[in-house]
């Protein structure tokens, strides 16, 4: 593809700010003086191109910052995994307008049965505009959110390694494996759950290591339908995590389970396959043709800090944790969602002080708890009794609906509250897709500003119109006078007062422009 090419140097007008919360930390070597210094290049060099790098450099080019998307694979990858779009991202693609184009590629499906695979319709009333599931594949995900970014501005080279950094109070020189040195203000590591930035950076990665492992891939397979479907039923009776789906044109997904965990590096073989579907099922179905073959295990870890100075993680860089749920990707497309405004504000010169910290102390707490809640799930998979036993009793209390809908708000990420201090429960959530006069809220966010959503009238974004729109509107489906949203959707704000609002700017977006 294509892509816009920047200049090496900052514009006239475009000032470097310096760090100062960089004191002595890992990852920071002795300053070089401006002499020895690569010219700064970049605004923001990130590390891996996969859902969250390619959606943190749309967030980044909306602000007008120079970005570049390194990306060690010279080409995406050949085979088309299905992931699932849940509620929360579907509403932040729905912010920036490509929602519509990710419906035209996936399929919508009940946004229910998700945690630890019990089967239980989704509760009536869910809040969002967007209840459902979408399957897509993800390399249609990578593929339009790259095209977005790219359409943005933003610059991508493929077949790109970091190989090592040094960062100092102005900026960050990152080499290449070729030995090329690119100079940057930040740099985020988006590479994966064995990322090269984290290492580099020496943050610890504590947590649990594989102890199961699963096989996954699609294949064709030489046995009727009604076989497979039987066998299948069969060998769901005690082990979920046991699956073969028919997946189109007689292919089939298959998911298996190991008895022991191997070398994730290794990629299995189609006789691996056959093997485990013996030992399971007790035969392999006749499959043969394989699409592609992959395996996976139940690493549970997550990142002790998500910067160090001018380096942030995101994504599997951050956190690792079974896919049981498809919570994954969702939450690196999330983390990116959270961290782009921010860290734009740092380089456009108007971001509070503590602005860019608040992207650790919102997201780290999401990861954790995602972690836990996988881990759980991880438990009530297993085969054995007692796990057993506590599936049967949580299969019980989810007809709840309180039960249900908890466990569906918290794995589809709508139940989040960010900490903005005392208020109102509507505080530091998320709002929905309400009907506003110009048509739907979300339609008014896909610049990446903040909203004021005005139903007095009588209130001004002022001095910071800026970085805020302003919606008047009496008539918005909401049940508080006024709110403050961010550019991620998240209320920081609710009222009527125009100095509680012009203090809440501030905290939010900054010094008010001259």
């Amino acid at each position: 593809m294509d892509s816009p090419q920047f200049t090496t140097e900052p514009s006239s007008n475009d000032t470097v700010e310096r760090d100062s919360t960089l004191g002595d930390v890992p990852g920071l070597r002795s300053p070089a003086s401006g002499a020895d210094r690569a010219p700064l290049m970049f605004d923001v060099i990130i590390a891996g191109c996969g859902p969250t790098g390619a959606m943190l450099a749309a967030e980044l080019r909306l602000h007008d910052v120079r970005v570049l998307v390194l990306e060690k694979e010279t080409e995406p990858v050949p085979f088309a995994r299905i992931v699932g779009l849940h509620i929360r991202s579907l509403e932040l693609m729905a912010m920036r307008g490509l929602l519509d184009r990710m419906l035209e590629h996936g399929r919508q499906r009940p946004a229910g049965g998700f945690f630890a695979a019990i089967t239980k319709p989704a509760p009536k009333g869910l809040d969002s505009a967007h209840a459902y599931l979408l399957g897509i594949p993800q390399p249609v995900i990578v593929h339009l959110l790259e095209e977005h970014a790219i359409q943005l501005g933003a610059q991508v080279r493929r077949g790109c390694t970091v190989a090592d950094f040094e960062q100092d109070d102005e900026g960050v020189t990152v080499e290449l494996a070729d030995g090329e040195q690119l100079r940057s203000r930040y740099l985020v590591g988006c590479d994966g759950g064995r990322s090269t930035v984290r290492k580099l950076l020496g943050v610890g990665f504590p947590g649990e290591p594989s102890r199961t492992e699963t096989l996954m891939g699609e294949m064709e397979v030489g046995v009727p339908q009604e076989e497979i479907a039987a066998k299948v039923t069969a060998i769901h009776e005690t082990d979920k995590r046991f699956s073969l789906r028919p997946f189109g044109e007689g292919v089939y997904r298959v998911v298996v389970p190991v008895a022991e965990v191997s070398d994730r590096a290794e990629p299995p073989t189609l006789e691996d396959f056959k093997q485990q579907l013996r030992a399971i099922a007790g035969t392999d179905f006749g499959v043969h043709s394989p699409r592609w073959l992959s395996r996976f295990g139940d690493a549970t870890r997550l990142a002790e800090r998500y910067r160090v100075g001018r380096v942030l993680l995101a994504g599997d860089a951050a956190h690792i944790h079974p896919p049981t749920g498809g919570q994954g990707l969702n939450l690196g497309v999330q983390d990116a969602f959270n961290l782009g405004w921010k860290l734009a504000a740092q380089i456009r010169g108007w971001a509070p002080g503590t602005l860019l910290d608040t992207y650790q102390a919102e997201r780290h707490p999401v990861a954790e708890d995602v972690l836990d809640n996988t881990r759980a799930q991880m438990e009530l998979l297993s085969t054995e009794p007692g796990p057993q036993a506590m599936r049967r009793l949580l299969t019980e209390l989810m007809d709840f609906d309180e039960v249900n809908r908890f466990l569906i708000e918290k794995i589809t990420a709508i139940g989040i509250r960010y900490d903005f201090g005392e208020g109102p429960d509507l505080l530091g959530r998320r709002l929905r897709d309400i009907d506003v006069k110009q048509g739907r809220l979300y339609g008014q966010l896909h610049r990446g500003r903040g909203l004021l959503l005005d139903r007095t009238e009588r209130l001004t974004a002022g001095s910071w119109s800026d970085r805020v729109d302003h919606l008047a509107d009496p008539t918005a489906a909401l049940d508080v006078p006024c709110v403050l949203l961010r550019p991620d959707g998240h209320v920081a704000w609710i009222g009527d007062d125009q100095q509680d609002l012009d203090d809440h700017l501030s905290r939010w977006f900054g010094k008010p422009a001259n």
